[in-house]
């Protein structure tokens, strides 16, 4: 049964996504690089990005690790 925030979660998520897509691209790194350096799926790394995927918080960190910005930078509102 859809929630009340779904709509706002699915937004956020492409957001979120948005946000690791353009700092990944600033570093002028590739998602292989990305996928491989955060020790997860490219598959994964993908659906992140474009905002398809319900992830971890271990996962954000991991990212937010790998791209050196704070994860509060990636998931703010």
């Amino acid at each position: 049964m859809p929630q009340p925030d779904d709509a706002w979660l699915h937004a956020h998520s492409r957001v979120v996504g948005s946000r690791i897509r353009a700092e990944r691209n600033r570093r002028h790194m590739s998602q292989e690089r990305l996928h491989l350096e955060a020790g997860i799926s490219r598959d994964v790394l993908q659906r992140i990005e474009s905002g398809r995927h319900n992830t971890t918080l271990f996962t954000l960190l991991r990212i937010a690790r790998v791209l050196d910005v704070p994860l509060a930078d990636l998931v703010r509102d």
